[in-house]
């Protein structure tokens, strides 16, 4: 929020007066509290227009809070950006000082905030004391936040890529010089042997393509993962293309998929939905291909309840060796493979699971795995109908003091 925003706020000049009494005259405002400060008299609309209605014909996301950090009105775009998270950002410690700072010398102040749960976002406040002619009944300061969320996703991903991509490449690269090293020389004038390396220099660059587009996707994932779907899902058309494009897979590995599921919407990002049932799915046909019997998977969907908030989940079923107890808690982590019981790792990178993770993070949505060795492995992803975002917005009493 810049200064002369600010300044458009605080001081209500007559030209965006006008226009917010304009449109506050065509419409009941929400969370008006009558105790506010009035700007002026909009003659036209034959009614007062208060700070509080001025802030919510901004297109930045505006608080009101008093001294000791009690917030006492936030704007609709504050509500749709930040929701139920606004109570958390408004008590945070950092916030209280830069508030207790605000003095008569001092109108304004800057502070970043990061909260980790149950993401991380990282935003940024400007803390403006109100003039003391505006200020009543404890209303003191006004507060623009901003999300920098994005821009602080994309440098950890920037470091975490280089430091990734450095370890888990340096293995199919040096196989790759290697081979490399090997036609040139002795196998310069050997066809047989030239035929076998490039089969083999084949499989690890194809290795490093598919790692790289993990890490890309897992990259992408966790710099929206803040951003809560405004989308819609349909969980049986979700189930149909989890089926259609494992369909290949299935037909390699001899495997046919079972799935149920009946007609129902939900809130989401439907391709990011068929991301994670998706890779449960391949996960699942690998695994149940090496148990030693004839491997079924299934995904079924059904709707239910978790903490009194309704949903559907979605549960991945195989009957292959399954996994030990041990490993579960880390079976979300970056490149965390379980080892077998002959010392022999588990195929893929690692970055499945951890995919699966951040998508259900941003859908405030649970994930659980059972297991049992020799009896297989049951994923199950619960997701709410309705995200935190939509009924923040609808019960806005709930963000206030």
């Amino acid at each position: 929020m810049t200064e002369a925003g600010l300044a458009l706020c605080l001081l209500g000049v007559s030209c965006l007066s006008g226009v917010a009494g304009w449109i506050a005259g065509g419409r009941r405002l929400p969370r008006r509290a009558p105790f506010l400060p009035v700007l002026r008299r909009d003659d036209a609309a034959g009614r007062e227009v208060g700070l509080e209605e001025m802030l919510d014909f901004l297109p930045d996301c505006g608080l009101l809070l008093t001294r000791n950090g009690s917030l006492r009105f936030a704007n609709t775009e504050a509500l749709a950006v930040f929701g139920d998270a606004l109570g958390t950002i408004v008590r945070h410690p950092e916030v209280f000082s830069a508030l207790q700072s605000l003095n008569g010398e001092i109108v304004l102040a800057t502070v970043d905030v990061i909260l980790d749960v149950p993401v991380r976002r990282v935003v940024r406040l400007v803390l403006r004391l109100v003039p003391e002619k505006l200020s009543q009944a404890g209303v003191s300061v006004l507060a623009i936040l901003s999300d920098r969320s994005e821009q602080d996703a994309v440098e950890r991903v920037r470091a975490d890529f280089v430091a990734y991509a450095s370890h888990e490449l340096r293995t199919p690269l040096a196989a790759l010089i290697g081979f490399i090293e090997t036609l040139r020389g002795p196998a310069a004038d050997d066809p047989a042997a030239q035929k076998q390396f490039l089969e083999i220099m084949a499989a690890q660059a194809g290795r490093m393509q598919r790692l790289i587009e993990q890490l890309l996707t897992l990259s992408r994932v966790e710099m929206t993962e803040h951003r809560k779907p405004r989308g819609e899902v349909d969980a049986a058309r979700a189930v149909a293309r989890v089926r259609d494009e494992s369909a290949p897979l299935c037909s390699v590995r001899g495997i046919v998929l079972e799935t149920a599921a009946e007609p129902l919407t939900f809130q989401g990002d439907e391709d990011q939905v068929v991301q994670v049932l998706l890779n449960l799915v391949e996960n699942a046909i690998k695994y149940a291909s090496t148990g030693g019997r004839v491997p079924v998977v299934s995904l079924t969907m059904a709707e239910s309840e978790v903490g009194g908030k309704e949903g559907v989940s979605f549960t991945v079923a195989d009957n292959g060796p399954g996994i030990e107890a041990r490993h579960l808690p880390r079976l979300t982590e970056r490149f965390y493979r379980v080892e077998g019981g002959r010392g022999e790792t588990a195929p893929g990178y690692g970055l499945g699971l951890a995919i699966v993770r951040h998508i259900i993070d941003r859908h405030d949505g649970r994930l659980s795995i059972e297991s049992e060795v020799g009896r297989g492995t049951y994923c199950t992803v619960w997701l709410p109908v309705r995200g935190e975002r939509r009924q923040a917005r609808e019960r806005p009493s709930l963000l206030l003091e």
